[in-house]
């Protein structure tokens, strides 16, 4: 059965955890998810004065580690169509004094309200997943990221090494939807979907060529933690 990705349940999926969002991916993760995003911003280093977006930035993570690695000298904007992870990320982005430099959007990944060619770097952390048409997302990354720009998808994958595999395999379904769930208490079961949601993610080549297919050249990608995340990386020609 196809996991449901509609844009109504997933807003209110995220909207019903929002307050506990950034504990439990700690939590769950064992802080794994700071170095991941770490990971990111050196793999695709910012440069001072670029603009950058963050889609799906949820309470705006990626987007501050950003703003930090740029000492706030790049204008970086979070957009995300959950307004209750929104309301976080800006109260995370005063408590950084992240001014103007660091602005939140209530915006559908699928349908960006900024102009062709905007950012020279355009990123997406555990959300392409969870967005309906997952090449329509991708085109629209591609279109406001500015020529000789990057894309960037950092998403959960499977394992693919033994015993780890199974070991993972085994928590992922089994132990984190459970934790997950006691301690969230949502009615859209937000951690059953998890697990549902990135076995039914294209993963490595598959997802490289959905990339390419949007018009994104020189497309690579690396495992993190053996395999439990992946970083994509393409350009705009």
């Amino acid at each position: 059965m196809t996991v449901d990705k509609s844009g109504p349940r997933v807003r209110r999926m995220f909207g019903e955890i929002a307050g506990k969002y950034d504990f439990l991916n700690h939590l769950l993760s064992l802080n794994v998810d700071r170095y991941w995003r770490w990971r990111t911003v050196r793999t695709v280093a910012p440069q001072s004065g670029d603009r950058i977006l963050d889609v799906c930035t949820g309470t705006g993570d990626l987007a501050l580690a950003y703003h930090k690695a740029t000492s706030g000298k790049a204008e970086i904007v979070g957009a995300d169509f959950c307004h209750e992870m929104l309301a976080l990320g800006h109260q995370k982005g005063m408590k950084a004094r992240a001014g103007d430099r660091l602005s939140f959007i209530e915006a559908d990944t699928q349908n960006l309200p900024f102009p062709s060619d905007r950012f020279n770097i355009v990123t997406v952390a555990f959300g392409l997943r969870n967005v309906a048409d997952t090449d329509a997302g991708l085109a629209e990354m591609t279109r406001v990221c500015s020529p000789g720009g990057q894309v960037a998808v950092l998403e959960f994958s499977s394992p693919e090494w033994q015993p780890f595999k199974g070991i993972y395999s085994w928590y992922f379904r089994n132990v984190l939807p459970r934790i997950g769930q006691m301690l969230a208490r949502n009615a859209e079961s937000a951690y059953s979907y998890l697990p549902e949601s990135v076995g039914e993610f294209p993963q490595g080549e598959a997802l490289a060529e959905r990339m390419r297919r949007v018009g994104l050249t020189e497309v690579s990608y690396r495992p993190l933690t053996l395999g439990v995340a992946t970083l994509y990386v393409g350009k705009k020609p």
